[in-house]
């Protein structure tokens, strides 16, 4: 099913069109990062589902060059946030300052009040400081002084985390975990590609060019919208979600007593989400069950919390995400979108 037109009427770019403007994105977020190419998929189908990124590696695996790197490809207002033990939820959100000239109230707006925020080790703040976050996550908004502000459009958040120190370090609360659509875990480069990262980067680094607008960037998250996504591909997602919930369902009784508790249904949405726009980057305009397949680690393996039993065992999430995703059979989805329609779901 395609459309031509966006929702005020103006002709939206063909797939060609948009193909390409995709290619050109990558390849000037390429020019900059070396390797990564999930890192780099998976933030650009964050930022056209207007969701959020939660970044884990070990330090010096370009997660904040990422972030700015993209900023900088789509011409988005960039800003950084480095969070410390006495940082204050003002220092983020902003707050009202009494003007002594004017002698009245005015506001100091924080640092979020951009399109690209990267929150840097957002778990060295406590939880009262990473709480500031999730109205403006949520609903991209700012209450200060009872007054609503809201952000810029496109907004997109970064956040970063180094899992390696556990001094000065506060977990996330769980709230705040399901506010980001993925949880990304980087791994080291290989060594064809650190030799790369040293002859590119250790004298003059490049330097990406802008290659879209904002507008531009709201179109084409207009046009994920659209992308068309069949029942069964829904089924799928919300088969996968409910496993974790009650694996016994599933013939997975075993992982009863591994999670303790199993996925939201931001996880469901996410899941659809995210099937939509990386079906569109990868040059579709309809979603397949392995749309879904291919984000399910990062959707879920924030949103779920294991037992006690399964950190003895030394069980992860993504231990459990791999067997909920080798036994949950995914359901037949016609390669037109037209025909889909008509074929009745089981």
């Amino acid at each position: 099913m395609s459309h031509t037109t966006s929702e005020t009427g103006a002709p939206q770019p063909d797939e060609r069109q948009t193909a390409e403007t995709f290619e050109k994105i990558f390849f000037e977020l390429r020019k900059v990062m070396v390797g990564q190419t999930r890192l780099l998929e998976r933030l650009l189908v964050g930022v056209l589902c207007r969701g959020h990124c939660l970044l884990e590696s070990v330090p010096g695996l370009a997660k904040t060059l990422a972030a700015e790197t993209l900023a900088d490809v789509v011409g988005g207002s960039f800003s950084r946030i480095q969070f410390t033990p006495d940082l204050l939820p003002s220092d983020i959100t902003g707050t009202r300052i009494y003007r002594g000239s004017t002698e009245s109230f005015d506001v100091e707006f924080g640092p979020v009040f951009v399109n690209f925020l990267l929150t840097d080790e957002i778990n060295r703040a406590p939880a009262k400081v990473q709480s500031a976050l999730l109205e403006v996550m949520a609903e991209q908004q700012v209450t200060i002084g009872g007054v609503t502000h809201a952000v810029p459009k496109p907004f997109f958040v970064v956040a970063t985390q180094n899992p390696i120190e556990s001094e000065g370090v506060y977990q996330l609360p769980d709230a705040q975990r399901d506010r980001f659509m993925m949880k990304i875990v980087l791994d080291y480069p290989t060594p064809d590609e650190e030799m790369t990262i040293i002859d590119r980067m250790s004298v003059s680094p490049p330097v990406p060019s802008q290659v879209i607008t904002l507008d531009e960037l709201i179109t084409l998250q207009e046009r994920a919208d659209r992308v068309f996504v069949d029942r069964s591909v829904s089924q799928y997602a919300v088969d996968l979600v409910q496993c974790t919930r009650t694996p016994e369902r599933f013939g997975l009784a075993d992982l009863s007593t591994v999670i303790g508790l199993g996925a939201s249904p931001r996880a469901s949405l996410n899941l659809v989400r995210g099937a939509r726009a990386l079906a569109m980057l990868r040059g579709r305009s309809y979603a397949t069950p392995q749309d879904v397949f291919d984000l399910a680690p990062e959707v879920l393996r924030h949103r779920l919390l294991l037992t006690y039993d399964a950190l003895a065992r030394d069980i992860t999430a993504d231990h459990v995400i791999q067997r909920v995703l080798a036994t949950v059979p995914a359901t037949w989805v016609s390669p037109k979108p037209n025909d889909a329609l008509q074929r009745p779901t089981s």
